[in-house]
């Protein structure tokens, strides 16, 4: 289908910009298929916010990217009310969360006061301001990236905020010939220049609908809750909610697509987990530890 060539094209042009990391491309364009949120966290200089910029372009919506500090007030993310003399009214002029792709740069650098102003927005797509509420774009999603906690300035994102992101992500070190590929190339100019739209608005949404008719088996369907149930026996880590199944879920049938199948196999979960239940296992961790995940992958027997 169209649709599924400008993906695959979309896919490549992202190769192009984030070298070295085809899984996390991969992952993320997962994550956006899945009408999710993504959290990608890394150290500074690992190229968090240049995949953000590169989703954004590469998807021809409208988007705008917000850079959390911690004075920023909640205001300055969903607009506030003003009021107009000459009409003795009060005018609501929006924030930057009215667009269809928020790049959320550096999230954990703003006050939980500031960040809990998201949750409304991520789980039922509006804003609620001075009693009125008021509908976002859609699609609507929230690119955020963060920087790992042991840093100065941030502030870690509560559990009901992490658990709003249907992924957590990490690029972590380009390997030694990647790396050397990326000084060849520095000409000055960042490798964002030039990339233009793959999808448009309209096309993305064909390729929602699409996830949402992949097949998957009873077999694969009890492995998956076999997954969720063995972490709610766990004594480490927190269990994965109802809410966690329909991500992974989501995630599985999306990341099939993107293989070019309209059927989700047991690889396909093992694939997405650790992106999609990590940080909800261990909120606190850092993104490039998959621990808690992993032993859960070892601990249930794959039926297929």
């Amino acid at each position: 289908m169209i649709e599924l060539q400008s993906l695959q094209q979309l896919e490549q042009k992202l190769n192009q910009v984030i070298l070295g990391k085809p899984q996390a491309v991969r992952l993320a364009l997962c994550c956006l298929l899945s009408e999710g949120h993504l959290l990608i966290e890394d150290l500074p200089g690992l190229g968090k916010t240049t995949l953000a910029h590169a989703l954004a372009l590469s998807l021809g919506m409208q988007y705008k990217r917000v850079q959390f500090t911690n004075d920023m007030l909640p205001a300055d993310l969903l607009g506030q009310s003003v009021f107009l003399p000459e009409t003795q009214e009060f005018q609501f002029r929006p924030g930057a969360i009215f667009s269809q792709i928020l790049l959320a740069d550096e999230i954990n650098r703003a006050s939980p006061r500031t960040q809990s102003a998201l949750l409304e927005a991520m789980e039922e797509h509006q804003v609620s301001v001075d009693g009125h509420t008021y509908a976002l774009p859609h699609p609507f999603f929230v690119i955020a990236t963060q920087n790992p906690l042991f840093h100065a300035g941030t502030h870690a994102l509560p559990e009901s905020q992490l658990d709003r992101f249907l992924m957590r992500l990490t690029l972590g070190f380009p390997d030694l010939q990647t790396e050397k590929l990326m000084l060849q190339q520095d000409l000055g100019n960042s490798r964002l220049e030039g990339l233009t739209p793959c999808l448009d608005q309209n096309q993305l949404i064909a390729l929602q609908q699409q996830v949402v008719q992949v097949k998957v088996s009873d077999a694969l369907l009890d492995y998956l809750l076999a997954l969720i149930s063995q972490s709610r026996q766990q004594q480490d880590g927190l269990p994965l909610s109802p809410r966690a199944a329909k991500a992974l879920l989501r995630a599985t049938k999306a990341f099939a697509l993107l293989c070019g199948r309209y059927f989700a196999t047991a690889e396909d979960v093992q694939q997405v987990f650790a992106s999609v239940a990590e940080h909800r296992l261990n909120p606190g961790h850092a993104s490039d530890s998959k621990s808690l995940s992993l032993q859960l992958l070892r601990q249930v027997p794959c039926p297929l």
